[in-house]
């Protein structure tokens, strides 16, 4: 983890989603949703799921399978989720130039945390497959909060552990639930498209700039919104 001993007195953060925008795993993650649906019944095409990837569990399966579902087999399903998703755990791979990034960033004088919907658990994985804890400042996940993206929990969750307001941070993600939590607590968004979504729907959502991946955003740091943190 970063030392900010030396940190400016007014410091600034980048907040990093992590499945989809630093971590490979997006389709992987709709194969085991889509598994764990199958054993409970419930028929859902990997479009609609994939559509989804990126928000907490729990709105995940109520916008799979309406308000009206019977919600006491959620914890099943997650559950499922979770152990099929688990087999991966020791293949799982960064995308290209993402720890680069982080490092990056925090040499520029960032402060960077990671925010996740994945259990705590799951993001300790993501971490050790990263390989860039000498970059990162705090981790956030879905344990810490009460309600999962695309609430703000999480984003103020994580400004709270760098210990900015705001206005000193960027939020990036691959998601629009990604940018809808970031608007919602007042956070700047920067949209990739390694998620597969779109450049369209990300802008649509609110991201002020749109790079397909995390190798080109550090290949264009020097005009990106992360050239430099904001002065105090």
């Amino acid at each position: 983890m970063t030392d900010t001993s030396d940190a400016p007195e007014q410091p600034a953060a980048v907040l990093f989603d992590v499945d989809g925008t630093l971590m490979d795993t997006v389709y992987l993650h709709t194969v085991a949703w889509w598994e764990a649906l199958r054993q409970a019944g419930h028929r859902i095409g990997m479009t609609r799921i994939h559509r989804c990837i990126g928000m907490g569990s729990d709105h995940l399966l109520e916008t799979l399978l309406g308000k009206d579902r019977d919600p006491t087999g959620d914890d099943r399903i997650s559950t499922s989720h979770d152990a099929l998703y688990g087999q991966y755990w020791s293949r799982l791979t960064p995308l290209e130039g993402a720890a680069d990034l982080l490092r990056a960033c925090a040499e520029r004088g960032w402060r960077v945390v990671l925010a996740s919907s994945a259990s705590g658990t799951e993001a300790e994985v993501m971490l050790e497959a990263l390989d860039a804890g000498d970059a990162i400042l705090a981790v956030t996940s879905s344990d810490d909060v009460d309600a999962s993206k695309p609430a703000p929990d999480l984003v103020h969750q994580a400004l709270e552990r760098a210990g900015v307001p705001a206005e000193h941070a960027v939020f990036i993600g691959d998601a629009v639930w990604d940018a809808q939590a970031a608007h919602k607590a007042g956070v700047p968004f920067v949209g990739l498209l390694s998620g597969g979504f779109s450049r369209e729907e990300l802008e649509d959502a609110g991201a002020r700039r749109v790079y397909t991946s995390p190798a080109e955003l550090l290949d264009r740091l020097d005009d990106s919104p992360l050239a430099s943190p904001p002065p105090a």
